[in-house]
């Protein structure tokens, strides 16, 4: 039903700039009479004010006309007819703010000049008009101009209210930068049709004070009893830099309250430009497991980068492709995508062609960089040297593996072609065409492996330290652990379990790991490239393992579901291959900080190479060609002795690879 207050709004909402300037032209003429009442007292009850008018009417006259073109001309030129005015902000206050001064102070001036003799005596008609009336003027005309159009934008306020359905409730948690951003983002579009009631904040400091007239109304764990006291219906996090345990708390919290929450995007997407501070999306495991955002030094890895010719193996694949974005945005010379699969490598590709090159980097080559697609194995030797011969890349990166440690326990023989001969092969043209920069990925797996996997990647390792210690150049291996979101991620597959109903399959309920983004992952790869000198080993700081069990728990939570009644969580048995926890130091190796605090360094990598590391490779290659696996795994401990194909039944200590590092270092036992 239309109400004289929705009318009104109504009529507010439809306003336009050519109905501002029809306004102002009303204002601009009654506010100097009103200005001259004021000074006068001539809004009293008494006339005397009224009394004086008569001595100043041509001067009032004058002083209107003066006034309605000098404004007019301003505020046209500060642009207040080309604004929209229900997104108002402080910004548009400030040009209204200084438009109406910089008119009031040339007024101020003619007035003045008006005073002199030599033109007071020709009767100009302000030589005796009231300074003050200046002033007074100005100031109304600040408080109508200014206050007509931010009724636009306070109608724009009410409007969620009035649009036949109410406005759901929302609670704000983080009352920073993001959250007073929220409550804009909410105010301006009110066809989302939430109403931010109050924030929550643990700041002491903030506690019972107004941001954009919104209230903080207690801390985290004051959440249940606002909801309840203020009928909320939806929780929003915005707190892009909050750490994974925060926001896990804040989750159970809103469970416990029966409210739905979602979240602003971390820093890591919103620096990126992969999200803006607007993107609201549901709490996903990412969130749960969110650290302190990575600082990489943007200007190192961009001055490496630039204008050279960068080839990444297993460009279409999870890392690999990321990796490609953010070299991409690095303005290199040439891109050489290289992948066996033409469907990831067509995809990344066109994404690329679509984005536009370099735009993280002021200073971009005359022609632009080069986008190439190449599709080649790397376990055929051939291919991949006439390759880099063509091409003649001065860095690579080397991401292209087999990674799945259950079915390279079927198929050892596609684990040695692949991971180890392959990268035999990738390396071998790296050092025929004078590769500068060499960095492998390999994995934590690597580490005392007990699997297929891990032994091949470890072999892989050698192979780089090798070609470190003949080239003298920086080829160098980077291990972390598991990444979120990669293809065959044990997130994707519980949330496919999830979505059938259950049940989620976890092999032991002790089972550990460590977990990265994918963009955390690559920008720490990508800085350990500029820090590598050859033959070291990087190991990037994964924060504290965490267990499979809860990482099931956290994804059926998150899916609005609970274990136990909804979904059930039930212990299969740990695979071949498998630990319960992966481990991070390989006997011998000697590990250091680096300058980077996300980055830890094995120096001495280079100098555990194995005696006769050919005649060792020759014969797993041989053992692989007549798929002899009893073979295979007896080559593979003379080649990495530490090997040992079987699963661990010791459980993790649930220590980082940081808190490692300082018991080294301090010469505490691990």
């Amino acid at each position: 039903m239309s109400t004289p207050t929705h009318r009104l709004i109504n009529r507010l909402l439809a306003l336009r700039n050519r109905h501002f300037l029809g306004l102002d032209l009303l204002l601009l003429v009654c506010s100097p009479w009103l200005a001259f009442a004021v000074r006068t007292d001539g809004l009293s009850s008494q006339p005397a004010g009224w009394d004086s008018l008569p001595q100043f009417t041509v001067g009032l006259i004058a002083y209107t006309a003066l006034a309605l073109v000098v404004r007019l001309v301003i505020f046209y030129r500060f642009g207040l007819y080309r604004r929209y005015w229900r997104y108002a902000s402080i910004e548009e206050l400030d040009q209204i703010a200084w438009a109406v001064f910089l008119s009031s102070a040339i007024l101020v001036a003619l007035v003045l000049l008006s005073r002199l003799p030599a033109v007071a005596a020709t009767g100009f008609p302000l030589w005796n008009f009231p300074r003050s009336v200046v002033l007074i003027d100005g100031l109304l005309v600040l408080l109508l101009v200014g206050g007509g159009r931010f009724s636009v934008r306070l109608a724009t306020r009410r409007q969620p209210s009035l649009q036949g359905k109410p406005a759901r409730r929302v609670l704000i948690v983080g009352a920073g930068d993001a959250g007073a951003m929220v409550v804009r983002e909410l105010r301006k579009n009110g066809a989302l049709g939430l109403e931010p009631v109050g924030f929550i904040d643990d700041d002491p400091v903030k506690q019972h004070v107004h941001i954009h007239d919104v209230p903080v109304l207690g801390n985290r764990n004051d959440i249940v009893e606002m909801v309840r006291e203020y009928k909320i219906s939806q929780v929003i996090i915005a707190m892009p830099t909050a750490t994974g345990a925060t926001i896990r708390d804040i989750v159970r919290i809103c469970d416990q309250a029966g409210v739905r929450a979602q979240i602003v995007p971390g820093l890591g997407e919103l620096l990126d430009g992969r999200a803006s501070i607007s993107n609201l999306r549901d709490v996903r495991i990412e969130d749960l497991l969110r650290r302190e955002p990575v600082q990489t030094d943007v200007e190192a890895v961009a001055g490496l980068l630039r204008g050279k010719r960068v080839l990444v193996t297993g460009g279409g694949g999870s890392i690999g492709s990321e990796l490609c974005r953010q070299i991409w945005r690095c303005n290199p010379a040439q891109l050489i995508l290289l992948g066996h699969g033409e469907n990831s490598i067509f995809d990344i590709h066109n994404e690329l062609l679509g984005e536009e090159p370099g735009a993280a980097n002021s200073l971009a080559l005359e022609d632009g960089p080069r986008l190439t697609a190449v599709i080649a194995d790397v376990r055929f030797e051939e291919r991949i040297r006439q390759v880099f011969e063509q091409h003649r890349p001065q860095i690579v990166f080397h991401a292209a593996a087999h990674k799945h440690v259950p079915l390279m326990e079927m198929n050892p023989v596609e684990a040695i072609t692949n991971n180890v001969q392959g990268t035999d092969n990738v390396v071998a043209a790296a050092l025929a065409v004078g590769v500068g920069h060499f960095v492998m990925i390999s994995t934590d797996k690597a580490v005392n492996p007990t699997s297929i996997m891990g032994v091949s990647k470890r072999s892989a390792e050698l192979l780089v330290h090798r070609a470190a210690k003949v080239s003298g150049n920086a080829f160098v291996a980077v291990r972390f652990g598991n990444v979120l979101g990669s293809r065959g991620s044990v997130v994707l597959t519980f949330q496919r379990q999830i979505a059938a109903g259950g049940p989620v399959t976890v092999t032991h309920p002790e089972m550990t790991r460590f977990f990265m983004t994918i963009p955390e992952a690559v920008q720490l790869v990508l800085q350990s490239s500029v820090m590598g000198s050859g033959g070291e080993v990087f190991v990037l700081d994964m924060g504290q393992p965490v267990r499979i069990a809860d990482l099931a728990r956290d994804l059926i939570e998150l899916s609005g579901l609970r274990v136990g009644e909804d979904v059930e969580i039930v212990y299969s048995g740990m695979r071949p291959g498998e630990k319960l926890y992966e481990e991070l130091f390989i006997p011998g190796e000697r590990y250091e900080r680096t300058r980077h605090e996300k980055i830890f360094l094995a120096a001495n990598a280079g100098n555990l190479i194995p005696e006769d590391l050919d005649g060792k490779l020759a014969g797993l290659y041989k053992a692989a060609a007549v798929v002899d696996e009893a073979s295979i795994l007896d080559r593979f401990r003379t080649l990495v002795p530490e090997f040992q194909p079987v699963g661990r039944s010791v459980v993790g200590n649930g220590r980082s690879v940081s808190e490692e590092v300082g018991r080294v270092l301090n010469g505490v036992p691990t």
